[in-house]
């Protein structure tokens, strides 16, 4: 289990990644995730995105999923996220309703970092779902989900990690783009992501 508030991790974190740009640090010593993986409570996908050459083939990406939820699925990782090692990866996951949430690094990173990332993934779902986290909203809104990794991840670096500003970002981008989103789940993102900010900054 994660013992660390992965929210205080992932700040410090986010201030490390602009700091290093700063000063020229080889992008290669940064963190990496190797895929993000959202699935139904059957194993089949929902949102899927890989950064790794690792499984190069749609076949060998399929195999991976079906092995870690298979080895995942008996295990209640809905109060907190937990942690698992597969084939010399760490794998960290977090359940909701008939929603898994799959974060994948290799075996030699920060498994704080990795948990980071699925935290801030997995909060800012439930903020652009507006707490209504489950597959049949999650499918129908499908479009935030994909801008929603985009935000956070990058070729495998890690872009952003706070919940609340991937939330504002997702919901203004869309906007931005014209896309053809509900006006109110923009407006509802906008509007819960802003509410959660000022807690934020109210603790």
């Amino acid at each position: 289990m994660v013992g660390e508030d992965p929210c205080d991790n992932g700040r410090k974190f986010n201030k490390n990644i602009e700091m290093n740009a700063h000063i020229g640090i080889d992008i290669e010593s940064c963190p990496k995730v190797k895929n993000i993986l959202l699935l139904d409570s059957e194993g089949k996908r929902v949102a899927v995105k890989y950064y790794s050459d690792d499984w190069p083939t749609n076949s060998a990406k399929e195999a991976f999923e079906k092995t870690v939820f298979t080895k995942t699925q008996k295990i209640n990782a809905r109060t907190e996220a937990e942690i698992a090692m597969f084939e010399n990866n760490i794998v960290v996951y977090k359940f909701v309703q008939d929603l898994h949430f799959f974060v994948t690094g290799g075996d030699d990173e920060n498994e704080v970092i990795i948990a980071t990332v699925l935290q801030g993934f997995f909060d800012a779902v439930g903020l652009l779902l507006r707490g209504n986290v489950e597959k049949r909203e999650a499918l129908e809104n499908l479009d935030l989900i994909l801008l929603c990794l985009d935000e956070i991840i990058d070729g495998g670096i890690i872009l952003e990690t706070d919940a609340n500003v991937i939330a504002g970002k997702v919901a203004s981008h869309s906007m931005d783009s014209g896309a053809p989103l509900s006006e109110q789940t923009v407006s509802q993102a906008l509007a819960t992501a802003r509410e959660h900010l000022v807690r934020s900054l109210l603790k």
